[in-house]
């Protein structure tokens, strides 16, 4: 970790400073008072990065003959590292920008690719699938007739019946009949959406474990338990956090799921089953409130760490690169009269 040159300051447009030379870390956030936010700033800073926070909706970026920039409030934005905190109504704005910093050369904590993979849900499943990742029978639904067929698939009711997008919970819901399955299938597609039904883990019931990765390392994790008789286990819809003790089995399949989707960072969720973990989603935003309140680590000052491992091998490599021979340059030895 680099070292912290006292407290950190205000500096012009908006960067906040522990030094004068500090690497710059730009957080992408619309919500700058939220705990993940802060935390993730606080730790950055004490690390010795100047960090900014900034709304991804007011950047623009521009493409000339010089290149592709990213301004904020007709200034120029340029930094070290990014951490997106993309929201899931944003995504399409947010990645665009994710992917302009990527053009520059830019440390990412996550790319574009991992953001837009993450948040289709199919499309993750898919990726996780071929690699051998342990998932629930997942179908997707194309009509209205699929449904019974999808159903059986998943190895028939109650089963779950989700979009294939969203987060925090949103668009998932546990059917117990055909009907009540026909009809959320009928209103997904009238609304342009895509349903996926997926298999019913009973004796995972109203809770599951997050594993938190950062590098490619488990830093966290916690069990969430769902509040009352409702089945989703999200913290943000009331569900309770605890401290848990993760297997070997759990952990390798959390960080081969953060792997084969790119992530530096991940919020993993799974599914306690019979056979073993499961793997329902894969988070490139996941909120650090819950997680380190349960688990009693410090998720924030591991991203920091990270982010200075990162630099440090960019600057290697910058170093590296600067001391081999210039292969444009002529050979003498080579030149006859």
């Amino acid at each position: 970790m680099m070292q912290n040159q006292g407290p950190a300051v205000r500096l012009k447009n908006g960067w906040r400073s522990a030094g004068d030379m500090d690497p710059r870390l730009v957080i992408l956030s619309r919500g700058p008072r939220l705990y993940s936010t802060r935390r993730l700033a606080e730790e950055a800073e004490k690390a010795g990065w100047a960090v900014r926070i900034l709304d991804p909706l007011s950047l623009t970026v521009v493409v000339d003959e010089k290149g592709g920039r990213i301004f904020h409030r007709g200034w120029p934005v340029e930094c070290e590292a990014v951490i997106p905190r993309i929201g899931y109504s944003i995504t399409r704005r947010g990645v665009a920008i994710v992917r302009q910093f990527e053009q520059m050369g830019v440390i990412i904590l996550n790319p574009s690719l991992s953001i837009q993979q993450s948040r289709d849900k199919l499309l993750a499943s898919q990726l996780m699938a071929d690699a051998g990742v342990p998932i629930p029978v997942t179908a997707h639904v194309a009509s209205i007739e699929d449904t019974d067929r999808a159903i059986a698939r998943a190895g028939g009711v109650p089963c779950v019946v989700k979009a294939t997008e969203g987060t925090q919970g949103s668009g998932v819901f546990l059917v117990d009949n055909h009907q009540q399955a026909h009809q959320l299938v009928q209103q997904m597609l009238e609304r342009g959406m895509r349903p996926l039904v997926q298999t019913y883990i009973e004796e995972s019931h109203g809770q599951d474990i997050r594993v938190f990765v950062v590098g490619g390392k488990v830093t966290a994790a916690m069990r969430r338990r769902a509040s009352g008789s409702e089945f989703r286990s999200n913290f943000h819809l009331g569900g309770r956090v605890e401290r848990v003790h993760l297997s070997e089995l759990h952990k390798s399949v959390a960080l081969a799921a953060a792997n084969i989707l790119g992530m530096d960072i991940a919020g993993v969720d799974m599914l306690e089953s019979r056979d073993g973990p499961l793997v329902l989603e894969v988070n490139s935003s996941p909120g650090l409130e819950g997680i380190e309140g349960a688990s009693g680590v410090n998720v924030a000052a591991a991203v920091a760490q990270h982010l200075d491992a990162r630099l440090s091998a960019v600057r290697e490599q910058s170093r590296a690169e600067a001391q081999l021979p210039d292969d444009t340059a002529p050979d003498n030895t080579l030149l006859t009269e």
